[in-house]
């Protein structure tokens, strides 16, 4: 089966998280923001970058390499045209859910919003695998609604079909599966959004070193 995410077009996805009814992609920006500005690594890994949301955040004089992975090409294509001037960007086309990433290890990985599309297996092995010793994994989740509600209404039926391939992931279950391997809770915040959504976000401190698969 074709993944759901090779037919949804960048403007669709766009266009759907920073209308007035979802306000998700600016809210992520920021989030995105606030993890480099108190982590400032030195190389970036970003899960699922889709159009690039929050790059223009990085501030290039701390930041050499910056790595952007995502099963869409287009949405690839798109990055590599909008932020051509980021130094070191390497953008790679990879299921996190069904591959291994091959790439050098960075100082910060940022996870935003991808467990719950691409599932807390291999996507989740893959996010550790990428981190140094001693550097950074944020992770954003959707705090779950007492509607029971995911994917947001919108006009676009591309986004509507992410619907059954979405599953809520808890920052309780994030936190305790970390723990285990090491890596140390140092930040939390949480973000409220329109229809009694909202955001959480983990900023995690890798052990100096650590088991990778």
């Amino acid at each position: 089966m074709s993944n759901p995410w090779l037919a949804v077009p960048l403007s669709d996805y766009e266009q759907h998280m920073s209308s007035v009814e979802v306000q998700q992609l600016g809210a992520l920006s920021d989030l995105f923001a606030e993890a480099i500005g108190r982590c400032r690594p030195v190389s970036i890994a970003v899960l699922g970058i889709a159009g690039g949301n929050g790059l223009d955040h990085i501030d290039t004089s701390i930041t050499a390499r910056v790595v952007g992975l995502d099963l869409n090409p287009l949405y690839l294509e798109a990055v590599r045209k909008r932020y051509s001037h980021l130094p070191g960007l390497e953008l790679q086309c990879v299921d996190l859910a069904e591959q291994h990433a091959q790439l050098e290890p960075v100082q910060f990985v940022h996870a935003a919003l991808i467990f719950e599309h691409a599932g807390a297996g291999s996507c989740f092995e893959n996010a550790i695998s990428m981190i140094v010793p001693g550097g950074n994994l944020s992770v954003v989740l959707q705090l779950p609604t007492e509607s029971g509600q995911t994917v947001g209404a919108s006009q676009f039926s591309s986004i509507q079909n992410l619907k059954s391939h979405f599953s809520v992931i808890s920052p309780a279950w994030l936190r305790e599966s970390l723990a285990v391997r090491g890596f140390r809770l140092i930040h939390e915040t949480r973000h409220a959004l329109p229809a009694g959504k909202g955001f959480w976000m983990g900023l995690f401190s890798a052990p100096e070193a650590h088991h990778r698969k």
